[in-house]
């Protein structure tokens, strides 16, 4: 049997999370070094990587969406004892993963430059934006192959793999940051060009262990089942969950290019800002953000295996703990906001709004994370539709609604206010939600 089904249910989730620290200090460190050293090219840089950044997500949210049916429905198999299934949905994953990263590069090259004038970008940066995403989407394969082949790991339980992974992949990304962005170490000096490069690289090492392991450690890698009909079986079940959850998740980029659009008519300084706030507001997640990667597989499995009490134990402590911890980092936020800011630029400009950004909005990270862990338990328990319609509501009936009203009526920081809004009221609609559901399955 499944440790993820028969040992407690806290001591679980904290082995899950804890090796996935590390591993996750390395992702934000992954988005925040790349951001550090496109800085120093200058404030168009950093704006023009901070226009990226929604398209980017997007893409990236879609991808995990998707891969988010993978991991449910193979953490659903092992639960259940079925390994022969989990492998054969795995390998069946990792095609349509492939196919999707192809779909991404080819449109992504013909929308490349229209998408990002819509978005405010314009002259120098505009330029700027458009090198690197060419090289971007060159990669998008690599991309979607390496979070999906990495999801199906975390499914069985075995996050300490995945960290190993992340935590090498960000120094690889680091070491060739430096090299390929200022010409270092005998490498071409490639600009913003560079970084995606960097980016490139770093994933296609990350894919080929991640491979390795799936193939030849766990076994999940399962050739001889590719007929047409089992392709399609499979691609159609993996669809049913990942859809609604991709169609859930992209709404947050989209939001975030709304976001950036508001912004960008409050100047590049603005831009900038909030696109290091971004980056600087993934290490205020990091600890929460492990008991979240942890909380899907133990979700899933636990509720293949029928386990739905234990599945409402780890809610209740889950949303407890995301809840104070958001409390701490916020005050610990709001210490340290202008030496944050400074790290990342010298322009008095960039700093006050992303100071203006943090301290307003920081209150409200405890309660964005419980809306966050609502929608990984609801997936988890077969209800990959209301997950997205949670988070339909905290974008398309708060955030964008509010923003656009802050923005009217107090300017730039009425954008901030209409955040903290947002998380406050997403949170709490995320613990009624949560609760009627798993209270189905319970009377189910």
């Amino acid at each position: 049997m499944s440790k993820l089904v028969s040992e407690g249910v806290f001591t679980t989730i904290i082995k899950m999370a804890i090796p996935m620290l590390a591993g996750t200090f390395a992702m934000n460190m992954y988005n925040l070094t790349n951001a550090w050293f496109v800085a120093k090219l200058g404030t168009e840089a950093l704006a023009a990587i901070s226009f990226t950044f929604p398209v980017v997500m997007l893409l990236m949210f879609v991808t995990r969406g998707l891969s988010g049916g993978a991991l449910t429905l193979v953490a659903h198999a092992i639960g259940a004892k079925d390994r022969a299934k989990a492998a054969t949905l795995t390998t069946h994953a990792l095609i349509l993963a492939a196919l999707f990263g192809a779909l991404v590069c080819g449109l992504g090259l013909v929308t490349v430059s229209p998408l990002f004038s819509r978005l405010g970008a314009s002259g120098q940066v505009l330029e700027m934006t458009v090198r690197y995403m060419n090289l971007w989407y060159l990669g998008a394969a690599v991309m979607t192959l390496q979070i999906v082949a990495a999801d199906i790991i975390i499914s069985t339980g075995n996050t300490r793999a995945v960290s190993c992974l992340m935590v090498g992949s960000t120094l690889v990304n680091v070491f060739l940051d430096m090299g390929l962005i200022f010409g270092k170490f005998g490498m071409p000096n490639m600009g913003i060009a560079g970084a995606a490069l960097a980016t490139i690289i770093s994933q296609l090492l990350a894919l080929a262990a991640a491979l390795y392991i799936l193939a030849s450690r766990m076994g999940l890698v399962d050739p001889s089942h590719l007929a047409p009909g089992a392709l399609f079986s499979s691609w159609s079940r993996i669809l049913a969950f990942g859809v609604p959850g991709a169609l859930g998740m992209i709404l947050t980029p989209i939001s975030s290019a709304v976001i950036t659009r508001l912004a960008a008519g409050y100047g590049n300084s603005a831009v900038a800002a909030m696109g290091v706030a971004s980056r600087i507001e993934m290490f205020a997640f990091m600890i929460p953000m492990t008991v979240g990667m942890s909380l899907i597989p133990f979700v899933a499995q636990n509720f293949g295996a029928g386990r739905i009490d234990r599945i409402r134990t780890a809610r209740h402590g889950t949303m407890t703990f995301a809840v104070l911890y958001g409390v701490f980092i916020g005050l610990v936020f709001i210490l340290f906001a202008p030496a944050m800011a400074g790290l990342f630029s010298t322009e008095q400009a960039v700093v006050d709004v992303l100071c203006s950004y943090i301290y307003i909005t920081c209150m409200g990270y405890g309660m964005l994370e419980v809306h966050r862990y609502a929608g990984f338990i609801v997936t988890g328990a077969h209800y990959p539709l209301q997950a997205s319609l949670l988070n339909v509501i905290r974008v398309l009936v708060l955030l964008i609604p509010l923003s656009l009203a802050g923005s009217y009526l107090f300017q730039l920081r009425g954008i901030f206010f209409g955040r903290l809004a947002t998380d406050m009221l997403a949170g709490m609609t995320g613990i009624w939600w949560s609760g009627r559901m798993l209270s189905r399955r319970r009377s189910a």
